[in-house]
């Protein structure tokens, strides 16, 4: 008993007509009254009985009738699951090194509202029809759409700690920071993220995004005296990016965001 045997079933129990019901669901009358008797030879019994005009349906057909269109129905739903999720096109975007949780969260939330045919993926590093990273890290041919300004912050343990400092020299904003340092480095970290374990190890002070700072809670962040530095995290996509539809949703959706003051660009 399989599926097409249960819909040509169904359509003939409907119809009471082997012809109607064939045209119904689209089959040649021999094709239908073959799954008719390979359904009567798998349940053993008979389903119809044929009149000059028509079918009379039995006992036993009405018995079946509810139960095969549940089958049917579950069957339908199924298939319609499994073809919706193939056909669901992926929006890979990248998520760079030293992006805060929440700018992660604002760009899926913002991605919750595109069609239903979108599949969001999210990958780190530089991958991806888009990325989100500071602007610093947007390659020559990108366009930037910015987010959220993030200024960055003294973070320290405890307040002795001023004085011994962690760097962070590979970050592109390191040139900035220079000027602010009184001493020589007790180390180094590849990442602000990397540079907060440190911290929060007791190793030293870090000028750290305010972004990264708040999700470490046992590190205390303060402002930078006399200096204002920011940086600013973003979307970055080339012009290319812009034949996938879901990219061209995302930007939308992102930019609906920004004019309800959703982000602080």
């Amino acid at each position: 008993m399989d599926y097409r045997q249960l819909r040509a079933f169904i359509a003939v129990f409907e119809e009471r007509n082997i012809t109607a019901a064939a045209r119904s669901i689209h089959l040649s009358q021999p094709a239908l009254s073959g799954s008719i008797k390979a359904l009567e030879e798998a349940l053993g019994t008979t389903l119809f009985v044929r009149q000059a005009r028509g079918v009379e349906v039995t006992e036993d057909a009405r018995a079946l009738y509810p139960e095969a269109r549940r089958m049917v129905a579950d069957a339908g739903r199924l298939l319609s699951r499994f073809k919706r999720d193939r056909e669901r096109a992926p929006l890979q975007i990248g998520v760079e090194k030293d992006v805060g949780a929440a700018a992660v969260r604002q760009v899926v939330r913002a991605a919750a509202t595109l069609s239903p045919t979108v599949h969001l993926q999210l990958v780190t590093g530089c991958a991806g029809a888009a990325r989100l990273a500071s602007e610093e890290l947007r390659c020559e041919d990108e366009l930037f759409l910015p987010l959220h300004s993030d200024p960055f912050v003294l973070a320290t343990l405890q307040a002795e700690d001023q004085r011994r400092w962690i760097t962070c020299p590979a970050q592109p904003s390191h040139q900035r920071l220079l000027p602010f340092y009184d001493s020589s480095p007790v180390a180094e970290a590849e990442t602000f993220s990397l540079a907060l374990e440190m911290v929060a190890a007791g190793l030293g002070s870090a000028i750290v995004p305010a972004s990264l700072a708040a999700e470490h809670r046992e590190v205390r962040s303060e402002p930078l005296p006399q200096l204002d530095l920011r940086r600013r995290i973003g979307l970055c996509y080339s012009a290319q990016a812009l034949a996938l539809e879901g990219v061209i949703q995302l930007r939308d959706a992102l930019q609906e965001k920004i004019v309800q003051n959703n982000f602080a660009v």
